[in-house]
């Protein structure tokens, strides 16, 4: 029997055992579940209830991260309405996320503050990116340049990863379709505030194919990497230093040879070795019982070396941050910081090489107010960036809870993005002329209590993008005089004891705003319900996401709609099994056009089962 009908097979029964488990656990010994607060750290670089935030942040919960170690950032991300992720392939292909409609290279990554999008491409290597000690994943909508300086036009996505908080030690494992798996080992050391961790871990796939054509082989991947932390957290300070490394090799599509127009005459699987590294210090220390001082000192690398041919990508980021929050009364805090960001790249694409680098310092300030029902947020940056000059961008924002069940809030920004190296330099369409990207911002929201454990939201925005960097007539890349970006944002959720279930839906029309017509890759519609049940030992959950048709180079991706599953038994407090099956309906659509007629395809089902063993 061939091992992906094993594994569909095994799969299938362990998640129809498990559903039937949950049904006869819950009549005769259900258990209820604390309802906790969910706090965020990236609106405002401290601690904040998220419903308190005068944005929209939506939160991917520590349980949907642990449920399937195989499962990428992408497949994190592409459940939430407000992201098309745009991935030529499954695992270790490209993946592009397109926030609120805006540009791949518009949504800044972090992980515990590191910046992870490259100097090259300007997007962050999602599909290479671990996901083995992610503690929680917080997405950020909308203009946020005044913390974070370039990049935020469209949002941040910010990685949280895990701090040790008991002895303990870990092994799992995890088998699915294609010859796929992925283990971890880790452990955790804790005692009296100081802690010390460290993880390992590899993951293999033979993939699948991932352009429509027959006789190209499917792209396999190879990942394995190792991280550590040690750190201390004490009640008048807080310091932590993390490494992670990983490496592998992924196979993808190439064009070996092309027309003069730019059409591809043979296409064939190329491969290339990957490898990031990141480097991440950090301290905390309470100097005055209103004064906080923060201080990191991090580097990003991130690399791409080509199998059988000289080309590679190197990417370095370096970034020291001193920041201070001010109690100035006990409803007025005052956050002052200096950020001092060095990028560089050296490449060598198509046998044309290119070496560059760039550096830029921002000062800024954010003043917060907040009393019971209010909280305001008021704050400017002034980035000094060594090729392109000044930038002076700001934000205003505010929430109120207007009733004891009705919140409101609005917000309004402007932000900013220099242009990538790949941009100014690569062989084919590189502009060594463009200007950065400039926007501003507009968002008003309301958020509503319901009866019944029902409670429902929603979002109007509208960002203007000038200077926008896109392809022009001749392939060459030309900054557009501007781009508009119109959406609504809105969600239905049910909590009930061990029951939940969300409903979310996002409009966006991403056009040229002089020429009226739609950008690629941005469908316009896109719902996504989760539903699921747990009680802490058993627990299943199910995910219907659907998008619509978009238009794309020479030609128009239909829409599609998937399905994933997934279920999990404690069966013991050390033991515990789980099941995903992700795309369970096997559904074949087309992620990115080539040209030519020629589409990127999706990865298809993936069917796995896994086992964690912890002490």
């Amino acid at each position: 029997m061939p091992i992906s009908f094993q594994s569909t097979a095994l799969a299938a029964g362990i998640s129809a055992f498990l559903i039937i488990s949950n049904h006869a656990y819950a009549a005769t010994e259900a258990i209820s579940q604390p309802q906790m607060e969910t706090i965020v750290v990236t609106a405002t670089r401290s601690a904040e209830k998220i419903e308190n935030v005068p944005a929209r942040i939506s939160i991917i919960e520590p349980a949907t991260i642990a449920q399937s170690p195989i499962l990428q950032m992408s497949d994190l991300l592409r459940n939430d309405a407000s992201i098309n992720m745009v991935q030529n392939g499954g695992l270790g292909q490209v993946a592009s996320i397109f926030l609120r409609g805006t540009e791949s290279d518009h949504t800044l990554v972090l992980r515990d503050g590191v910046r992870l999008n490259s100097a090259t491409s300007g997007m962050a290597p999602l599909q290479f990116l671990d996901t083995t000690d992610i503690q929680q994943i917080e997405v950020l909508k909308g203009s946020a340049s005044v913390l974070y300086g370039s990049d935020a036009i469209g949002g941040v996505v910010q990685i949280i990863s895990k701090t040790p908080t008991r002895n303990s030690a870990f092994a799992s494992a995890e088998l699915g379709e294609h010859q796929t798996y992925k283990s971890i080992l880790g452990a955790d050391l804790f005692e009296n505030g100081y802690y010390a961790q460290i993880r390992g871990q590899r993951l293999e796939s033979d993939a699948t194919k991932v352009f429509d054509l027959d006789e190209l082989k499917p792209a396999s991947y190879d990942q394995k990497g190792w991280s550590a932390k040690v750190g201390s957290k004490q009640d008048r300070h807080t310091y932590s230093l993390d490494y992670s490394y990983n490496k592998g090799r992924n196979f993808y599509v190439s064009c070996s040879n092309e027309d003069k127009d730019y059409n591809c005459l043979n296409y064939s699987n190329a491969a290339q070795d990957f490898s990031n590294e990141m480097l991440n210090l950090r301290g905390e220390i309470q100097l005055l019982p209103a004064w906080e001082l923060h201080a990191r000192l991090s580097q990003f690398k991130d690399e791409l070396n080509q199998i059988n041919n000289v080309d590679f990508t190197h990417n370095k980021t370096q970034e020291t941050e001193v920041y201070s929050k001010f109690q100035l009364t006990p409803r007025q805090n005052l956050l002052t910081g200096i950020t001092h960001r060095k990028i560089s790249g050296d490449i060598v694409s198509y046998g044309t090489a290119y070496e560059d680098d760039n550096r830029s310092t921002g000062y800024y300030v954010q003043y917060q107010y907040h009393r019971d029902g209010l909280n305001t947020q008021l704050g400017i940056r002034l980035e000094d960036d060594a090729k392109y000059g000044s930038h002076t961008i700001g934000q205003a924002a505010i929430r109120l809870q207007a009733t004891p069940l009705t919140s409101v809030y609005a917000n309004i920004g402007t932000a900013f993005k220099s242009p990538t190296l790949d941009e100014r330099y690569n062989s084919w369409s590189g502009s060594p002329n463009l200007k950065p990207e400039e926007s501003i911002s507009y968002e008003i929201g309301v958020d509503q209590k319901l009866n019944h454990g029902l409670s429902t939201g929603l979002s109007l925005y509208r960002t203007k993008v000038d200077h926008l960097i896109v392809n022009g007539p001749s392939y060459t890349l030309e900054n557009l005089n501007a781009a508009l970006y119109q959406g609504v944002e809105t969600f239905l959720q049910w909590e009930n004891g061990p029951w939940s279930s969300k409903l979310s839906y996002h409009y966006v029309k991403a056009q040229d705003d002089e020429k009226k017509q739609d950008l690629q890759r941005r469908p316009r519609q896109n719902l996504t319900f989760t539903t699921g049940w747990s009680n802490g030992i058993y627990g299943m959950n199910a995910t219907v996401n659907a998008k619509s048709d978009t238009p794309d180079y020479q030609a128009r991706n239909p829409g599609y709609t998937t399905i994933d599953m997934s279920a999990f038994w404690n069966i013991h407090p050390n033991l515990k099994l789980f099941s995903n099956l992700q795309n369970i309906g096997d559904v074949e659509y087309k992620t990115s056009s080539y040209g030519s007629g020629l589409y990127y395809m999706n990865g298809g089902r993936l069917a796995s089962v896994g086992i964690t063993v912890k002490y």
